[in-house]
């Protein structure tokens, strides 16, 4: 069965299962002991962690192992900021950080800090000259991805890191997405990654403070790891995490080139076989392994429940979830269909073959989905002049959208049709809509119950 959710968590590569089972034999014992089988374990972790650096680009005195990337984050953000906190207590991020980045900020904000977002165009890229705009005299620290989790868009890591520098400001880089492919360039100030996202155990996570950076860890400190990941290292772990990192590395080039392809036939093939979808994310600067689009009148939720039973495990940043009705806040602030969204990331060693027949098993799950919410036709009421009022209130995403797209030919071009709707995710999908079907979104006003959203048809 194709696994096809790499950027969620890659199957660990051969090399970290070897390091792992040794490491178990040999690193069993606490690495702060001074006996034989402790000054073992300290050699192992030594090892390790100069490995580690060796591959992030950093002195190993300025890498800790964490119990994981969320840790690694956690801990990063609350540490600068706590460690600048005479300089003031303003902390930048983009509008697609991974939640852990965005849990660290609404913590700070708890604690009476300040947050600014800055926004991303619609491929999810973030401007480094509105970046730069948003740092101020109070700023502690920013944070922005070297690349994005959902739709595998770059960052300009480099440009943001020279105006953060010329700032003063400490630039921390969730690198989880693009550690696997090679070091993050740029005067960065700090660094997390997590080892599942490279094909190492779970449970490891790495957190690099380059030296001169102020910091201040939070919380009960211990003396492992310098303070900053208290508690006894998982040390087996910690082995097989270094050794596959450096594993991956040595194999990134070529295998970076192979996968590119594969996504990029994927990106071309899919709006071919699959009416009304849109490919979303930076189609050049992008992660290599990486490609995710959006169906229009498809649940996402029930899309990936289709493409499982045909063999492929995939997943999706889609509004439709049995467990929210809010669009992927990665989707909703690229302003790009949230709804029947399918996130591919292929996985090391990935064949064109699995690839293809991805893109046989498509079009048969699209079309099963769209028939099975064939939803019911809303009531269209007549409105003044050319204009059509489409009540679809109590009706959930997908829904308003299938509505409105069987309706919008019964007004002449020019006319105007408002779509009645109390689904949270409706506004984003009806921008989006327009945006792909090349009509008008006229704007939305307050109703008794929801929201009015106006579609004016162009064509």
């Amino acid at each position: 069965m194709p696994y096809f959710d790499a950027a969620s968590s890659a199957p660990l590569h051969p090399v970290a299962r070897q390091a792992l089972l040794a490491a178990l034999d040999e690193g069993w014992a606490d690495p702060a002991r001074l006996y034989r089988e402790g000054r073992r374990a300290r050699l192992l972790l030594d090892a390790a962690r100069e490995a580690a650096a060796e591959a992030v680009g950093c002195r190993p005195d300025e890498l800790v192992f964490t119990p994981s990337g969320t840790r690694a984050v956690h801990s990063g953000v609350a540490g600068v900021l706590a460690g600048r906190r005479r300089v003031g207590r303003q902390l930048v991020v983009s509008a697609v950080e991974h939640s852990s980045v965005l849990h660290a900020a609404a913590a700070h904000e708890e604690q009476g800090g300040t947050t600014v977002q800055v926004p991303v165009g619609r491929s999810g890229r973030v401007d480094a000259g509105e970046f730069a705009g948003a740092l101020g005299g109070e700023t502690a620290l920013a944070c922005l991805q070297s690349a994005n989790h959902e739709v595998g868009t770059a960052q300009p890591v480099d440009e943001v890191a020279e105006a953060c520098r010329a700032a003063g400001v400490p630039l921390l880089v969730d690198a989880a997405q693009s550690l696997p492919w090679g070091p993050v360039g740029g005067a960065w100030s700090a660094l997390a990654a997590s080892a599942h996202k490279w094909g190492g155990p779970s449970g490891v996570g790495l957190l690099v403070v380059r030296k001169g950076v102020r910091f201040a860890a939070q919380g009960p400190s211990d003396e492992r790891e310098s303070g900053r990941a208290p508690g006894f290292e998982n040390l087996p772990g910690i082995v097989a995490a270094a050794a596959s990192l450096r594993a991956v590395h040595a194999e990134a080039a070529q295998e970076a080139v192979r996968l590119r392809e594969l996504t990029e036939r994927i990106r071309a093939r899919v709006p071919e076989l699959v009416p009304d979808v849109e490919v979303v994310g930076d189609p050049e600067r992008r992660l290599p392994h990486l490609v995710t689009f959006s169906c229009l009148y498809v649940d996402g939720e029930s899309l990936l429940h289709e493409l499982d039973r045909a063999g492929f495990s995939v997943s999706s940043g889609s509004s439709c979830t049995s467990s929210t009705l809010t669009p992927s806040h990665v989707l909703k602030a690229m302003g790009v269909l949230s709804e029947g969204n399918v996130r591919v990331s292929l996985p090391v060693g990935t064949e064109a073959a699995d690839v293809e027949r991805f893109l046989g098993a498509l079009p048969g799950a699209v079309a099963a989905v769209r028939e099975k919410l064939g939803a019911p036709a809303a009531v269209a009421a007549p409105g003044p002049g050319d204009s059509l009022v489409l009540d679809v209130l109590g009706k959930r995403c997908p829904i308003p959208v299938i509505e409105l797209g069987k309706v919008i030919g019964d007004v002449p071009v020019g006319g105007t049709v408002t779509v009645l709707s109390d689904d949270g995710a409706a506004g984003l999908d009806i921008r989006a809509w327009c945006h792909m079907r090349e009509q008008e979104f006229v704007g939305e006003d307050p109703a008794d119950r929801g929201t009015a959203y106006t579609v004016r048809r162009v064509s």
